[in-house]
């Protein structure tokens, strides 16, 4: 027994070796790396996936909670699955570089900044039917927020990792919410749009 405790412990101390090897190396190619990662706004929406395998998979999964899904009738409390899911299984990391990652890396990793999880959450709630939901990125001097929503039947919600699931009565009291003025950039996308608010 003794001697499967050392090996473990030698095995845990050579994979944090590696991996102090793989930030330093990291951090060394920083410059090259942002550089090669830096996304226009015009291809933000190729980040919104939909309609990637493991997504459809993601999807299908939560949609079998349901027996026979129907949007009408299951879309809600599926958005509320999505969501749980991507909050409770996706880790939050913070990366030495401004990296991004596709929805399917973030499911397969397991791990994601912000806008990794809103994307990935945005791209399974247009595989369960619904192509009105959007990535909603607002930038003050503050910070940065990132959210989600979608308008489903007359109503507008908003998924918030930070603090939940809202619903108002119309996509524009959901964005006067957001408390945006002449100092913020704002803009939202899928896999079809991107739009600058403000």
């Amino acid at each position: 027994m003794g001697i499967l405790v050392e090996e473990d412990g030698r095995e845990l101390e050579k994979e944090r070796r590696l991996n102090q090897l793989y930030l330093a190396i990291i951090s060394r190619y920083r410059d090259v790396i942002e550089a090669r990662e830096h996304v226009s706004v015009a291809e933000l929406p190729s980040f919104v996936t939909p309609k990637d395998e493991l997504v459809i998979k993601k999807a299908d999964e939560i949609k079998s909670a349901f027996g026979s899904y129907s949007y009408d009738s299951h879309f809600y409390e599926a958005s509320i699955n999505a969501f749980h899911f991507v909050r409770n299984n996706v880790g939050e990391v913070s990366m030495p570089v401004q990296f991004w990652l596709r929805p399917e890396e973030t499911l397969s990793f397991g791990v994601g900044d912000i806008i990794d999880k809103s994307t990935l959450l945005c791209s399974l709630l247009i595989a369960l039917g619904n192509p009105a939901s959007k990535v909603l990125v607002s930038i003050k001097e503050t910070g940065r927020k990132v959210l989600t929503y979608y308008e489903f039947s007359g109503k507008a919600y908003l998924l918030d990792f930070a603090s939940g699931f809202r619903r108002f009565g119309s996509r524009e009291a959901l964005i006067k919410s957001q408390n945006i003025n002449d100092d913020t950039t704002c803009y939202e996308f899928n896999d079809n749009m991107y739009i600058e608010i403000s």
